[in-house]
Order: structure tokens, then sequence, then C-alpha cells
């Protein structure tokens, strides 16, 4: 009898324990990463283009991340890491999904080099496509690989040390500069809240973390509403990254940056990104605000320095003109939190839409109720820069 109401006392000691650490563990992550307003301005207007404009390039069974389009046309994609897609990287074909640049490629356990978790792909102007791998926020081995598209090679590796791409950050989106000599990377750091910009060296292979909690990478105190959901996680963790919008003119001297919760996109001169022989000090006093904007997730420029924004908010893209007025290009329903931006020929501008309201924090099951996911393209009046 005695030893019943022993091991009774222990297991209720044992459950005062779990219920006081579980309280403080909630408190914690509420703390850390909770509250905000769910107030964002609305700077969209009356849209430019119709609905009538807006071409379907591919209806997926899984949602798309970002895309890249060369400049002879092939359509290139990944599959967004939150959907946990069994392909990572794949080329459109006939309408379909086929792994890029095979199958062996896609997700551990059949190459030794492989794509873990990739959201952002580019082309530059030298046709190689670049896969940035976040590897599970830092948790594998973030990388960066190209490959040749004349041959569907691997010609370029370069695994992030620690130091650049530890444990909690966010390899987000990056940028490569006209001549394919630099990369600027943007690391949104959900996690471990140390947002910064990373400049690649490719041909010598260094890599330098800069603006690090500079207040231009750090988002201000907003939750996403997206048709009609707030973006925290069981009540608890608000989808509000670090500088995650990223984008570079055409001449390659500016780059354009923002997270997505931030009222204003901040912009720097690329050559002071390259001078390292400026402190993080110097360095800070060059970053400028360029302009109020809309939220924004994906970025893209065009031969005439305009700037486009997807805006999840408002379904919408918006275009930031380079005296910094803002217009409305597109705004439909259909643009299911619309993500990556990426010109091809002939003056489309393709969009992947993530769906992440209907994707982050859901079971498989109803994200898969949500397909098809779409990528729309449509014409805004001005050429960019294919692959870019």
């Amino acid at each position: 009898m005695g030893s019943g109401k022993t091991v009774k006392r222990i297991l209720l000691a044992c459950l005062s324990v779990f219920i006081v650490f579980a309280l403080t563990a909630v408190l914690v992550i509420g703390f850390r990463y909770g509250g905000g307003q769910t107030d964002f301005p609305d700077r969209t207007t009356a849209p430019v283009f119709s609905g009538d404009n807006i071409e379907t390039v591919a209806d997926l069974s899984e949602p798309p991340g970002n895309l890249a389009v060369s400049k002879d046309g092939r359509i290139f994609f990944s599959l967004h890491p939150e959907g946990r897609p069994d392909i990572r990287v794949a080329e459109l074909v006939n309408g379909k999904a086929e792994p890029y640049p095979s199958l062996e490629f896609q997700g551990p356990g059949k190459s030794e080099i492989f794509f873990d978790t990739v959201l952002s792909i580019r082309i530059d102007s030298r046709n190689r496509l670049w896969t940035l791998d976040l590897a599970n926020h830092g948790l594998g081995q973030p990388r960066l690989l190209a490959f040749d598209l004349g041959t569907d090679n691997m010609v370029h590796q370069f695994d992030f040390p620690d130091s650049m791409a530890g444990i909690g950050s966010h390899l987000n989106d990056f940028q490569i500069d006209p001549a394919g000599e630099t990369i600027y990377i943007a690391d949104a750091s959900i996690f471990a809240k140390s947002p910064a910009i990373l400049v690649y060296d490719i041909k010598n292979r260094q890599c330098r973390r800069v603006l690090e909690k500079n207040p231009a990478v750090m988002p201000e105190n907003f939750i996403p509403v997206v048709q009609g959901r707030e973006m925290l996680i069981f009540g608890l963790f608000a989808i509000r990254p670090g500088v995650d919008s990223i984008a570079l003119d055409k001449a390659g001297e500016w780059l354009y940056f923002a997270p997505v919760t931030n009222n204003y996109l901040h912009r720097i001169r690329a050559g002071y990104l390259k001078d390292v022989s400026l402190s993080e000090a110097e360095l800070g006093r060059h970053v400028e605000d360029f302009a109020l904007k809309t939220m924004s997730d994906g970025l893209s420029m065009d031969l005439e320095n305009n700037i486009y924004i997807t805006n999840p908010e408002q379904s919408a893209i918006v275009r930031l003109m380079p005296a910094g007025k803002l217009e409305t290009l597109l705004k439909d329903d259909r643009l299911r939190w619309p993500d990556g931006l990426g010109f091809g020929p002939d003056g489309w501008l393709y969009i992947t839409c993530s769906s992440l309201h209907q994707v982050i924090g859901k079971t498989p099951q109803f994200v898969r109720s949500h397909a098809p996911f779409q990528i729309y393209r449509f014409k805004p009046g001005a050429a960019g820069v294919p692959g870019q």
C-alpha cells in the first residue's frame, strides 16, 4: 500500500515538472517568436491589368517555391520545402515536373551530393542554373550548386561553414551580379533571429556575412494575414522572417532588400558590400531607405529599373518605379501567396504561388486538398533578363 502511494507521488511530481516545463516552453516561444500586429498598411490600388492577362503555365500537385526561366524558355522551379516534396528541383517538361538534373539529386540517400531543402534558384549570365539549399534551417549542410544548362552537369559547389549559415539560419533568396562573379544571399534567419546578407565570391570561393541584425534586415512587428488566415502558428509562432526579399539592378550597382513585414524597401551599393575594408558600422551607414512598399516576398527587376514585388496579403503583384512610386499591376484571388518572380524571354514575368497559408502547419491531406498549385505568367510591359 505504501509503495503504491509512493509511486503515485512520483508520478504526480513528474507530471507537475512536465506541466511547468511545458508552460515555460510555451511562454518562451511566445515571447521570442509570437505577438505582433495584423494591420500592415495596404498600399495597393486598382490594378493596371485585369485577371485576363494572367496565363497559367503549370498546374502542380505540390506547391512551387521559386523559379528561373532560361533565355531559350526552359522553366526550372523548386518545390517549396514547407510542402515536404519528394522532388526538390524540377524542370517543366510537357506540363509536368521532371526532377532536375536527375532523380538522384532529389533528397538524401541517392547520391553523395543532393538537394535537401532548396527554395531559391537563379540562372546567371553564363547560362548556369544556381540552387540555394537552406538545409532545413542549417540542421543539414547549406550549400550552393551550379549546373551548366548546356550539358546539365554540376560545375560548382560551395558548402557554407557554420560561421556563415549555422543552425537556425534560413538562406532564403539570392541574386547574381551581371558578370556572374558575385552572389548576394538573404539569410532570413527566422529561428536564429540573426538575419544578414551573405556576399559570395564565386571565383575565389569566399563568403562574407554582413549587416547582421542591422535594422534594415530585421522584421517589423507585423503578422501577415493571407486570404483570411492569420500567420501565427498555434497562436505562438508568427511567420515573420528577417531579410527575405532581394533584388539587384541589371547594372549590378544597387542591391535592394527587405524583410517581408518591413514598411520600407532598403538598398545599398554593391560596391560597398564587396569592399572588405569597411567595418560593419561603416557598411551600415551606407544602407538607404529607398521607398515605402507593400508586404513583400519575391522581388525582380526589369531593364528599366522597375522593381516587381509579390504581395501575399493582397494577392497582388506591384511595381515600384525608380522614383519610388508604387503601382498595382495585378490583384486576383488566384494568386494564392504569390511567392517567387522571374523574367523569361519575350517580356514574360513568371510567378510562383506557394499557397503557404494553406501549407504551413497543415497536414499533408489538407495540403493535397488545395491542389493544384500554379505557376503563372503575364507581360508587365517591360522586359527583364531571363533567369533573374
